[in-house]
């Protein structure tokens, strides 16, 4: 709901009110009320518009809260967000393939979607942003670095939650597999990889970073048939970003660099 500015003073929520509103559960509407009170007035809205307005904003903060919540709990990075990207113009990707995957389109057919480039151009920024976007269409998101996923797969083997662990992340509408293939995969991880890969095939959406290709995940799994088998089926049907760029983390580097050094280039 949009706030509209408001002049003059605004009147205080009075404490019996407070209460009565802490008494539904309505104390967030106590930090936009005074203004809304200002707002009918001057407009000589009726009852019934004034209800709807502030039950609206009710409606809003309680939705963004939840997205909070469930974006914490899937994992999410809260400052990778779309409107939080930095367009910057000497990165190198398709624009129009961005605006097409914020659609989330591509979780319908249950496909999945590949963002590669060096060192520091933002893939999981934008892998993460995508995963907000799911968790505000209410999907559910589960979002981990695949060294961490693997470790944690590998330790449900000790206590026989294993099968659990994986029909888990199988049932996970759009699951971020970060970093992946950063380091080679040992026979273990490769047959969870494949396992993971087979549970959601065509059922959910999977979204990779990656530095290598495809092609270089293959050499750098230990079982070449469940690497291929894996590789085949997580391709195909996937919608591939490449970014291409100087890495964020020199270039803002540099830039605190240059500040240290020279305190007029803020």
């Amino acid at each position: 709901m949009t706030t509209h500015a408001v002049t003059g003073p605004l009147d205080p929520v009075g404490t019996d009110l407070m209460k009565t509103l802490k008494a539904l559960k309505l104390g967030g509407l106590s930090h936009t009320l005074p203004e809304r009170l200002a707002l009918a007035r001057s407009r000589k809205m009726g009852h019934a518009a004034f209800l709807e307005l502030v039950l609206a904003d009710e409606v809003t903060r309680r939705e963004s809260r939840s997205a909070m919540l469930r974006a914490r709990t899937a994992g999410l990075d809260p400052s990778m967000r779309l409107d939080t990207w930095d367009e910057l113009e000497d990165l190198t990707y398709d624009r129009a393939l961005l605006s097409d995957l914020t659609t989330l389109a591509f979780t319908e057919a249950g496909n999945g979607v590949l963002v590669l480039g060096p060192v520091g151009v933002g893939k999981t920024h934008l892998a993460t942003a995508l995963g907000h976007i799911a968790i505000r269409r209410r999907l559910t998101v589960h979002a981990a670095r695949a060294d961490k996923l693997f470790t944690r797969l590998r330790g449900a083997r000790l206590d026989n939650t294993l099968e659990a662990e994986i029909r888990k992340l199988a049932r996970v509408d759009v699951l971020i597999l970060d970093d992946f293939a950063l380091r080679p995969l040992d026979a273990t991880e490769t047959n969870d990889f494949y396992e993971l890969v087979v549970e959601r095939h065509r059922r959910a959406s999977t979204i990779v970073t990656s530095n290598r290709e495809p092609s270089e995940w293959l050499a750098m799994m230990s079982d070449a048939l469940l690497a291929q088998s894996a590789v085949d089926r997580l391709t195909s049907g996937a919608h591939t970003l490449i970014i291409e760029g100087p890495s964020y983390r020199q270039r803002d580097h540099h830039r605190r660099a240059t500040i240290d050094t020279n305190p007029e280039a803020k």
